[in-house]
């Protein structure tokens, strides 16, 4: 093995599929049988479509730096692994589940063990809940846009009269159209309540402090420490119960105080145990790396307490306006923004801004997670450029509601060549673009249908909240996302495509 081998090389990394098992038959109901074929089609899509190839190039390519001065049987073992955490991932998506509980119905469905190719001659061997959350982060977000990038390459080249369409569909997507809307992708923090981020840092600190003295490093501590937690609760609750009786506010006030009392007395315990912990962990059965965890932990939480204490002596007691950008919206989401979008239900969301563009088929061709709020007039144009440039798409018009549309986005998608379908925030030029334009109204029409399609996005795939922790985790968390979707709605397409030729051949 050459020391510095081509891309070109790299390609050609062996990769041998495991031998497995045919799928049980099993006489189960239509839900069962659709749930089935679904996975039967996207395995289809990964392997004959040539998807899986393309993944696990672009991933040894990523990680070439390692690759390159890896033995032949570790580039194997590598590649194996990054099927099985491209199919795991996959699935996972697909059906919502969390980490914990994909491990176990992974071990206990014929099902997903066909698909992750689990089954050999004398075992099945599922992934852990560890290995499984490995396989989330198997690769950055770069790498899953070039992933996407062939996949939407793919699904839009058409059949030749020497080459079939490439995922054997019915016909190529039509990719000359796209639809724009954006949603909150909401994190996982409660309400963010001034006070209530006492209690969740009283929490925190005191939780690590039962894991420090479990390994018999103990400092001076009047009573235990989930006793302050206690104490921190009905502090909590009192602070609650004053809210609309007389003098609610001088009893608020009063019990805030008694908060901050207690809090520091919480800090200094909890910072004793840290320094302790620190310095004696070699004696303790924590390995290094779950000592660090401890510490980062209570470093995390002290290290944001005087903000929060401040924030909320500002509100309660100051009766001052904190500005959205100072606020601290949660000691464990920082990249987390306040969303005002006047939905129904929903007048004020905590999480991040989340683009989406998808073309007629229903396919999302487009997505960005913004980490700062931004207009939506703003996202439109890099939105379009990203399909244009990146994907190489020829697209001939877009579509999105009134809050996407300006006279810079109109102007700048003229000189593209791009026909605007966004929708005009002038009544007058509305009804004269119903009118007169043909087409118009049911382009109008088909744009609402983003709407559901966020819908199915965020609750089924992503999760609504997503629960991955941190911004770039949730990034990330998107891209599997997206990919899952967009394959399970080829394989939808597969489907029907099956069935509408058994109807046929059964007239």
């Amino acid at each position: 093995m050459t020391n510095n081998p081509t891309p070109q090389a790299r390609e050609a990394i062996p990769y041998q599929p495991a031998l497995r098992p045919e799928m049980p038959v099993i006489y189960g109901p239509i839900e069962f049988r659709d749930f089935r074929d679904r996975f039967i089609e996207i395995d289809r899509l990964l392997d004959q479509g040539g998807l899986e190839a393309d993944f696990i190039i672009s991933v040894s390519l990523e990680r070439s730096a390692e690759l390159d001065v890896a033995s032949a049987d570790v580039r194997q073992q590598f590649v194996r692994f990054t099927g099985l955490a491209l199919r795991c991932n996959l699935a996972r998506s697909i059906l919502g589940l969390t980490l914990r509980d994909f491990a176990i119905r992974a071990a206990e469905s014929s099902v997903l063990q066909w698909f992750l190719r689990l089954g050999e001659v004398d075992r099945i061997k599922a992934p852990s809940k560890s290995n499984v959350e490995r396989f989330s982060k198997w690769v950055n977000e770069d790498t899953m846009r070039r992933f996407h990038q062939k996949l939407i390459d793919k699904a839009t080249t058409p059949a030749t009269a020497q080459a079939p369409q490439p995922l054997n569909l019915p016909e190529a997507l039509d990719a000359s159209e796209a639809f724009f809307d954006s949603t909150c992708l909401k994190a996982t923090i409660h309400f963010p309540v001034d006070w209530i981020l006492l209690r969740d840092a009283t929490r925190t600190l005191m939780k690590a402090t039962v894991l420090i003295r479990a390994q018999c490093l103990k400092q001076r501590m009047p009573q235990e420490p989930l006793a302050f937690l206690s104490e921190m609760n009905k502090l909590a609750m009192a602070m609650s119960a004053n809210r609309g009786k007389p003098e609610s506010k001088k009893r608020r006030k009063q019990t805030l105080r008694a908060m901050k009392a207690l809090q520091k007395k919480v800090t200094k315990h909890a910072e004793s145990h840290r320094d302790l912990l620190q310095a004696r962990w070699a004696e303790t059965e924590l390995s290094e790396k779950q000592a660090q965890v401890i510490i980062a932990r209570i470093n995390n939480v002290l290290t944001q307490l005087p903000a929060a204490i401040a924030q909320a002596h500002e509100r309660i007691i100051g009766e001052r306006k904190v500005p959205n950008g100072e606020k601290i919206l949660s000691l464990y989401e920082q990249e987390v923004e306040v969303l005002k979008r006047g939905k129904a239900g929903a007048e004020v969301e905590f999480g991040n801004k989340l683009w989406l563009a998808e073309l007629k088929s229903g396919l999302i061709v487009d997505w960005d997670l913004r980490k700062e709020a931004e207009a939506d007039t703003a996202l439109v144009l890099p939105s379009v450029k990203r399909i244009v440039e990146d994907l190489k798409l020829d697209l001939g018009k877009v579509w999105g509601d009134r809050g996407l549309a300006s006279q810079e986005n109109n102007a700048q998608l003229q000189k593209l060549e791009i026909v605007s379908g966004l929708c005009p925030r002038n009544p007058i030029e509305l009804k004269r673009r119903l009118q007169d334009e043909d087409g118009f109204r049911e382009g109008m029409k088909r744009r609402g249908g983003i709407e559901p399609r966020i819908a199915i996005f965020k609750r089924l795939f992503v999760g609504s909240p997503c629960t991955a922790k941190g911004f770039a985790a949730r990034k990330l968390a998107v891209s599997w996302a997206v990919m899952a979707h967009n394959l399970w709605v080829l394989a939808r397409l597969k489907l029907a495509q099956k069935q509408e030729a058994e109807k046929l051949e059964a007239a």
